[in-house]
């Protein structure tokens, strides 16, 4: 069994003890990771503030072609890390609709390429006789990253290659439910980059590392994925320094069909945006809406296809559906089932943890419930959705905005301009037509209302990690 070591200013870290990184597929530690602790974190700001103002000083083509060099480091091992991935994570190597570790891994190469492309040029606001005003966009500093156990790998990169990209350092810590991958990640990293530049501390739950880098007075931003009431405890942490921040939180994304679609066309399509990844995604679908006139016809066919998809240890190159992430993850979603189950739910397929090891439960596609019980009302983030009926779509609309959260959100309709025109209607930060949860580096995402606090991707994202110089200079 291998131990994974932590990496602070360039060089590998062992702590005192270690802890076990469980496969979730066989309930297992298959790795150990070094038990840090609070004063490795301060080691990591320590040595992330004496390299930023060299790297925040280096030349923007220099920084370009190290981020490329991370890029290329990731393909160059991407059969390593799509298995630690799978191993850790319980994702497929392949998975639904191709939603697997190796989407994981290739979206990850992928970001990381087109992040390093992006540009933040001066913007001129003024220049004629008088004055000339530009505004400059600088480095905030040291960044702390904290990273959920769902897509492991994808929301490091997504966190640390626009950071370094914009001229900051940064100090991550992985989920203690994944840190493999990414621990992987930085010691590829660090091959590249001078010392100091990209730290990574890793611990027990409870160990209060990300408590710390939340208050750390040496971190200038803090960049969060994951849920909600997490995200307001390190804000409450992050305001002794008035840190600057980006939060992805949860989402409770709803999906709206309109009465004009084929049910046997979409209802492909509908299931895979609802479990992909077990449907352990934040801008999975999570309630679909159905038009009262092929509600049952729909129903069914996704039904269909929850029995038919195959559910199994991801290291398996046929399985499209691994287990659920985590023990504490799986009886979430029986509590929801079981929830739903006495409010008089009917359950069309699935509905129970499956005999065996691991932490798996059934697809279950759940019909007959409405707004107001747990499972519509609260993410389950798990293999289970909840198909609900409507009939006038304005209080549909308005049944699908009554959340408090407002991360994503779709309408589905063979009738483009009329759903694009109800998709602007709905509360969240990204709207789909025909899709959900299709994000790319170079749009910008992010959640409204609880699901968030700035964007992430593209040229909005990257502005995140800057703050705004202007500079007046008279004729």
């Amino acid at each position: 069994m291998k131990n994974y070591f932590m990496i602070i200013d360039g060089k590998p870290v062992f702590a005192d003890s270690t802890f076990p990184v469980i496969n979730p597929a066989t309930g297992e530690a298959f790795a150990q990771a070094a038990a840090g602790n609070i004063s490795h974190v301060d080691d990591a700001v320590v040595a992330a503030r004496a390299a930023f103002p060299a790297w925040s000083s280096t030349p923007d083509a220099e920084r370009q072609r190290l981020i490329h060099a991370i890029g290329a480091a990731l393909e160059a091992n991407m059969p390593e890390l799509m298995e630690l991935v799978t191993k850790e994570n319980g994702k497929p190597l392949n998975g639904l609709n191709g939603v697997g570790s190796g989407m994981e891994v290739g979206g990850a190469i992928a970001w990381t390429h087109v992040t390093a492309d992006l540009q933040l040029p001066v913007e001129v606001i003024q220049d004629n006789d008088e004055a000339r005003i530009e505004v400059h966009r600088k480095p905030l500093g040291v960044v702390g990253s904290i990273t959920p156990w769902n897509w492991p790998l994808m929301i490091a990169i997504w966190h640390v290659i626009p950071a370094l990209r914009a001229g900051n350092t940064v100090v991550l810590k992985p989920s203690e439910l994944t840190p493999v991958a990414t621990l992987r990640f930085v010691e590829l990293a660090n091959a590249i980059l001078p010392p100091g530049v990209l730290n990574i501390v890793t611990g027990r739950s409870g160990s209060g590392i990300g408590a710390a880098i939340a208050k750390h007075p040496g971190i200038d931003k803090i960049v969060f994925t994951g849920s909600t009431p997490t995200g307001k405890q390190i804000m409450q942490n992050a305001a002794g320094n008035l840190k600057r921040m980006t939060l992805e939180l949860g989402g409770n994304d709803a999906g709206i069909v309109l009465s004009d679609v084929d049910p046997k066309a979409i209802a492909s399509k509908l299931f895979g945006v609802a479990f992909n990844n077990n449907g352990q995604t934040c801008a999975c679908l999570k309630r679909l809406y159905v038009h009262e006139s092929i509600y049952e016809e729909l129903c069914a066919e996704l039904a269909s296809i929850a029995r038919k998809t195959i559910v199994g240890n991801g290291m398996s190159p046929e399985t499209q559906l691994g287990p659920v992430q985590n023990q504490a993850q799986l009886s979430f979603v029986q509590e929801l089932a079981e929830d739903a189950r006495s409010h008089g739910a009917r359950f069309l397929c699935g509905g129970r943890v499956m005999d065996g090891v691991g932490y798996f439960y059934e697809p279950t596609v759940v019909a007959d419930v409405t707004d107001g019980i747990r499972l519509v009302d609260e993410e389950p983030f798990g293999p289970i959705l909840p198909v609900i009926k409507y009939s006038d779509i304005d209080d549909v609309i308005r049944r699908a905005n009554n959340s408090p959260n407002g991360l994503g959100g779709s309408i589905w309709s063979n009738d483009r301009a009329k759903a694009a025109e109800l998709a602007l209607r709905l509360e969240c930060g990204t709207a789909w037509v025909n899709e959900h949860g299709a994000i790319q580096p170079d749009a910008p995402f992010g959640g409204v209302k609880q699901s968030g606090i700035g964007v992430e991707f593209g040229r909005y994202g990257l502005e995140e990690y800057t703050s705004i110089q202007t500079l007046k200079i008279m004729k």
